[in-house]
């Protein structure tokens, strides 16, 4: 990373959160994001959901709420990119303060609410980049006050189809009053079952799908994530996200910002997402793409993840902490930590604390 690329992420961290993260989106926007020049190492590339991964370590939705910088964030290294989450409207997200550094913690506290520009202007941008390489996911979600949050789903669907490598249903933000009972049994039946009929209803997609993705919270009981896999796999979906920010506050945080609503990402995330994640790879048997996130800072959270059952893994806190030169080095200590272990590739790791 060069070194006004460093400087640059260093005096982000000394502003409010959430300014800086407008700053960074508008630095790549213009850019000024540094590209990770480093091979592509072929014992991180990876096929799923029949898509052809570079390696392994995707940017969560939240980073790129408009796909204002998709391929900017592809440059720094990145294997996917998900944009979003998008509503069929715009929407201003919740009164701010609204993000908050748990700095002792090495975590965030958010209660955005879904800020964003609405889906023309997130399509017309998806649309612009057309024909570019990279893999980049749509994330959609439904408007605060619509009267049907599924129909916002299938409008979203069927905006982003095309434009997108693969759609996640996040249905797991706690800042969006109700949106996680969408997470309930039957009412989780009935939005996969519609949003998937929506899917299977498209033009153009006769010989390969488009990818569909569920995204579920770590605070669901292990029965709950058990319904969430067998219907995911009933309605046709081909991925899970295990998982949202959490509303838990474990009793080991130090930060004076931890009295804060909002949902809970970084450091603290990693046990709980992974634990959660664990539970869907025993029942999941190799049939969903699960992709694991929440905590993912290094090679060795990554690898976790994979360990645990994921064939992906998806991070956004520890950019905000370390910047660019994160991407470069987990890729590093992830390969290395593959050939130690006497891995060809991710998927024959995946998944192997639970074989052993």
């Amino acid at each position: 990373m060069s070194t006004f690329a460093r400087i640059g992420a260093r005096l982000l961290r000394k502003l409010p959160p959430e300014l800086a993260h407008v700053l960074a989106v508008r630095a790549l926007a213009a850019g000024f994001g540094p590209t990770d020049t480093t091979p592509a190492d072929p014992v991180l590339q990876t096929q799923a959901m029949g898509l052809s991964f570079p390696n392994p370590i995707g940017v969560a939705a939240g980073f790129d709420k408009d796909a204002r910088v998709p391929d900017a964030l592809l440059a720094l290294g990145f294997g996917f990119a998900e944009a979003g989450t998008v509503t069929p409207e715009p929407q201003p997200g919740n009164p701010k303060p609204r993000m908050f550094r748990l700095e002792e913690d090495r975590a965030v506290i958010n209660r955005l609410g879904f800020n964003n520009q609405g889906l023309d202007a997130y399509t017309a941008r998806l649309a612009a980049r057309q024909n570019k390489p990279g893999i980049v996911g749509a994330n959609i979600g439904a408007n605060k006050d619509s009267e049907d949050r599924i129909a916002d789903y299938v409008t979203g669907l069927n905006h982003v189809a095309g434009l997108a490598s693969y759609v996640t249903v996040n249905v797991s933000s706690p800042n969006t009053p109700g949106l996680r009972d969408l997470q309930a049994r039957d009412a989780l039946r009935d939005l996969a079952g519609r949003v998937g009929a929506a899917r299977d209803a498209l033009a153009g997609f006769a010989d390969a799908p488009l990818p569909l993705v569920l995204k579920i919270a770590p605070d669901l009981a292990a029965e709950d994530i058990r319904d969430a896999v067998e219907i995911a796999i009933e309605m046709g979906f081909q991925g899970l996200i295990v998982s949202n920010t959490t509303i838990a506050r474990p009793e080991t945080l130090k930060s004076p910002n931890k009295e804060q609503t909002g949902g809970l990402s970084g450091a603290p995330l990693l046990e709980p997402s992974t634990a959660a994640l664990r539970v869907a790879a025993y029942v999941n048997k190799g049939r969903l793409t699960l992709i694991g996130a929440g905590g993912v800072s290094s090679g060795d959270s990554a690898y976790a993840k994979i360990r645990a059952g994921a064939s992906l893994v998806q991070l956004y806190t520890a950019f905000g902490y370390d910047g660019p030169s994160l991407i470069p080095r987990i890729k590093k200590e992830l390969a290395e930590l593959l050939r130690r272990d006497g891995f060809a590739s991710v998927k024959d790791a995946v998944g192997a604390d639970l074989k052993s």
